[in-house]
């Protein structure tokens, strides 16, 4: 996770009040890495560094206790292959039904599908994985988005799930889970996250394009943890109803996000938030 300071200690962009991933403000202060120089407008002081090892499986670390390194184990990796991750937002669905299996795509979702399907298909990449969210406005969204890619059938795991991953900060009146929902469903979000969201293996021979798709307080929660930003600032991203968002890992372990809550390919009176 990552915070930026400015000068006068004011707080920018996802660092939080008092708190900055388990950094109080004088740790901040006193580790910092200075920036572009007093000179510059953009002068910030860095939290700290990026973790290369975020995901666990950097090469390094890797190696047995106890085991010499070779030229090759001192060697950089060598492979250049990159996983890219498609986090698709499920269509727009009935918000007034009681439960899970009433929660259908409205005609509207059925249609945001669609065009999220017709996109994927334009890229012209051969995708390798396809996983969704078990909940019925996933099952729909993906049925639909198979059907325009024809790319074979999707795993379903109900470990993504939507659910309340942080308590998100600053916090919200209009919605506030109970202490115990976040307890009980953000591990289970967290896990979600070091499931699907690591880096590609050093030997990997090529890039991979694997499809998950889920929901909105999943896919924010693990867009702010793969940038290693505070994961409490993840409700200060909004995603629309069959939105992409995309994450590429690299095998150094590096992570770039390449689109978020893409919807220009859909017609204007199609684009929903709910």
């Amino acid at each position: 996770m990552s915070g930026f300071l400015t000068r006068g200690l004011k707080l920018t962009g996802f660092v939080t009040a008092g708190f900055i991933g388990g950094y109080t403000l004088n740790n901040v202060a006193n580790c910092a890495t200075p920036g572009p120089g007093p000179d510059s407008p953009s002068h910030v002081l860095l939290a700290h560094k990026w973790d290369y090892n975020w995901d666990k499986r950097e090469p390094y670390s890797l190696r047995k206790p106890g085991k010499s390194l070779g030229n090759e184990e001192k060697s950089p990796p060598k492979s250049t292959a990159t996983r890219h991750i498609y986090l698709i937002r499920h269509g727009q669905y009935d918000i007034d039904a009681q439960d899970d299996c009433g929660r259908k795509l409205t005609k509207i979702g059925q249609e945001q599908a669609k065009f999220t399907g017709k996109r994927l298909s334009q890229l012209g990449v051969k995708f390798t994985n396809f996983y969704v969210s078990n909940m019925t406005r996933a099952l729909e969204t993906a049925k639909i988005i198979e059907e325009e890619l024809g790319c074979g059938e999707f795993v379903v795991d109900p470990i993504l799930r939507e659910g309340p991953p942080i308590p998100p900060e600053p916090p919200v009146t209009h919605w506030n889970p109970e202490k115990y929902e976040f307890f009980i469903e953000g591990p289970r979000i967290e896990a979600a996250f070091r499931k699907y969201i690591y880096r590609t293996d050093t030997d990997a021979p090529e890039d991979t394009h694997e499809i998950i798709v889920c929901h909105a307080n999943v896919i924010r929660y693990f867009t702010c943890r793969a940038l290693q930003f505070p994961p409490e600032g993840w409700l200060r991203l909004a995603l629309g109803n069959g939105s992409i968002t995309k994450l590429s890992v690299t095998s150094s372990g590096r992570v770039v996000l390449r689109s978020l809550s893409e919807t220009g390919y859909m017609d204007p009176e199609f684009l929903t938030y709910t």
